[in-house]
């Protein structure tokens, strides 16, 4: 019969399933306690903290706003002053004592103790017919109305009749119509006399004859009756730029007897 080997068998292990379940079961309850504890600690932190933040904002409790109408406002008091009227404006002459106007020739005798003295022409430029009695400040007289509004009339000037100015368009006026405006005149016609009339006229802007001189005639007793047909008649303006412009133009006019 054969020899069978022996098996040498391992010694019992002291680490093993049930162990390691102590282990775990051992340190599981560590740690739910050690959970436990630290949120209880978490929540009293957060108590004591919203504690003391009630406790400041108490310490600086803001007034309560109240709401009023204007018509629940008391009445004013009935001895209240009342407000004094403003003064009453004074007037004070700050003009020179000078008089402005014509002078006149007069007896020394009569002559005034604030005329015997020359005022200067800065004093005269701000001095009235009157005159005044105060001291001078540097101002116009009182009686003076510097805000009075004059109307100027203010007008172009003619220029120079002959002087050439370049416009688009010249000032034009129907020379048949205006013949039909010649008043023949009576003593050139006794006398026979015809002939022919250049005028120079300066047209306005609005159209209107302003100013006429006679350029050439061949007798003067035409020149009248042509500046008077003239003046009479309106002109298309002339054109410079697009806008209407004052200027001279020549217009014949012939005088012929039917």
């Amino acid at each position: 019969m054969a020899t069978r080997d022996a098996i040498a068998m391992p010694a019992p292990s002291d680490y093993g399933a049930i162990e390691l379940k102590e282990f775990i079961r051992k340190y599981t309850y560590k740690g739910f306690i050690v959970t436990v504890v630290s949120l209880i600690i978490l929540l009293l932190l957060y108590w004591g903290t919203v504690k003391i933040s009630e406790a400041t904002a108490n310490k600086f409790k803001m007034a309560p706003i109240v709401k009023i109408d204007i018509t629940d406002l008391p009445p004013p008091p009935s001895d209240a002053e009342e407000i004094p009227p403003p003064p009453a404006e004074q007037i004070i002459n700050t003009g020179p004592a000078s008089r402005a106007g014509t002078p006149v020739p007069v007896p020394e005798t009569e002559i005034t103790a604030d005329l015997k003295e020359f005022a200067s022409m800065e004093e005269l430029g701000r001095a009235s017919s009157e005159g005044g009695d105060g001291v001078d400040l540097g101002g116009f007289a009182p009686n003076i109305d510097v805000n009075k509004k004059v109307n100027v009339d203010v007008r172009e000037s003619e220029g120079d009749p002959w002087e050439f100015v370049a416009v688009e368009k010249e000032p034009y006026i129907d020379l048949a119509e205006l013949q039909k405006k010649i008043v023949y005149p009576e003593m050139a016609r006794r006398a026979g006399i015809e002939g022919k009339v250049i005028v120079r006229v300066y047209v306005g802007k609005d159209g209107k004859p302003v100013k006429t001189l006679i350029e050439s005639s061949d007798n003067e007793l035409l020149d009248n009756a042509a500046k008077i047909a003239i003046m009479k008649s309106v002109f298309t303006p002339a054109i410079q730029n697009g806008s209407p412009v004052s200027l001279w133009v020549s217009i014949p006019i012939n005088f012929r007897l039917r």
